[in-house]
């Protein structure tokens, strides 16, 4: 059975309504979870640990969607 890694991993926006970090060196990568259940809790403490702050903002990101290991070249290698 193919891993399923994701990514938690969150910042300061510059604009609460936008996606955009307020500076990318500032990121707190929580770490890199085996599957969706654990990577859902880490993010959830941490969410709630800034939930005073409106541009803190945390995410998940589906690493094991990057590369599909079945197409002879993933979206991922064509940008190379």
């Amino acid at each position: 059975m193919a891993q399923r890694l994701h990514l938690v991993f969150g910042g300061e926006l510059k604009d609460p309504a936008r996606n955009t970090f307020k500076n990318v060196d500032d990121l707190h990568i929580v770490g890199i979870f085996p599957d969706y259940q654990s990577a859902y809790d880490a993010w959830k403490k941490e969410a709630q640990l800034t939930v005073d702050n409106a541009h803190a903002r945390y995410f998940i990101a589906h690493l094991h969607r990057l590369r599909d290991e079945t197409s002879a070249a993933s979206a991922t290698e064509e940008l190379g």
